[in-house]
């Protein structure tokens, strides 16, 4: 099993912000950081000091940083051009000395979009399955050839391929609750597969269809990593909390919603094990307040020795 922070910098924090997160998880033994790639904050409160981009970003902790694994969770197939965004993570793979993982999706998030003049087509299903054979195309081509591709949405002629990234092949995540398109891109193209924010039961249903999937296309499912994304709440009492709780303007009862992991370090390393046991090889642990770097130290220093590995 492998154990990751994930966070929401859009929400209104700076890059010393998520750094402060990802020390925290290289320090007290965590596998990963993983920031969302969004460019507006959701929801109500102060957004200052306003978005960081994902892939400056990650470019940074990777020069600051040495063992975490560090990625996104996810990017969106409107922000950047397949062929730009491959050199990026590839730029970034040996920034980190070969530490980064993609996480690409369709992107959802309408109103960000007209903020800042990004166009959100109604259908791009079709640009992500474009998007993620374009970028793994490009890392795959041998050295010293080049890769063209004709589709509804991108043409590459005749590009040189480069750079490569440190990893062959870098991982890819794709993730969503998709009944047939989603299990059928991961299949084709993803080392990591994951569902977010979902109870345990409707994450069983989507493993086991995502499995079925990759059957279906004579892949062994046990070459996938099967992986879930929970906001957590971890407190030794019921002060701290509510308190955390309160920091992401909500009340324990409203986060308390059957799916999000809440409590103690010993109730919520029994969830995990219930979602080991359902089949997840990692688990990311969505912390929404990076003020409160105390809380990442606590997932390091008290959950994580509760863990099975």
């Amino acid at each position: 099993m492998e154990y990751c922070l994930f966070t929401e910098p859009q929400q209104g924090f700076s890059y010393d912000d998520q750094l402060a997160f990802a020390r925290s998880a290289e320090t007290h033994g965590l596998d990963g950081f993983f920031r969302s790639d969004h460019y507006l904050r959701m929801g109500e409160g102060d957004p200052t000091p306003g978005p960081t981009d994902a892939w400056t970003t990650l470019a940074g902790l990777a020069r600051e940083t040495s063992r975490i694994r560090l990625g996104t969770l996810v990017s969106s197939v409107t922000y950047r051009v397949p062929g730009i965004l491959a050199i990026q993570v590839a730029q970034v793979d040996a920034m980190s000395g070969g530490r980064v993982e993609l996480g690409l999706g369709t992107g959802w998030f309408e109103q960000e979009h007209a903020a800042y003049g990004i166009p959100f087509p109604s259908r791009r299903f079709d640009l992500l399955e474009e998007q993620l054979a374009i970028v793994t195309g490009l890392w795959s081509t041998p050295a010293g050839e080049t890769f063209s591709f004709e589709g509804a949405h991108h043409r590459l002629d005749a590009a040189p391929a480069l750079p490569k990234p440190v990893q062959s092949p870098v991982p890819v995540i794709v993730g969503g609750g998709g009944p047939k398109r989603t299990p059928a891109l991961a299949a084709r193209f993803a080392t990591e597969y994951n569902i977010g924010f979902v109870a345990e039961d409707v994450v069983a249903e989507k493993f086991a269809v995502v499995r079925a999937a990759c059957e279906s296309t004579g892949r062994d499912p046990g070459t996938l990593k099967f992986s879930v994304a929970l906001p957590t709440i971890l407190g030794a009492d019921d002060r701290t909390i509510e308190r955390r709780a309160a920091a992401i303007g909500q009340t324990r009862e409203q986060f308390d919603n059957g799916a999000n992991l809440i409590g103690s370090a010993a109730q919520i390393a029994d969830k995990v094990e219930r979602l080991r046991a359902i089949g997840a090889d990692r688990v990311y642990f969505q912390l929404l307040d990076l003020r409160d770097v105390e809380h990442a130290d606590e997932i390091g220093t008290d959950l994580l020795p509760l863990l099975p590995r």
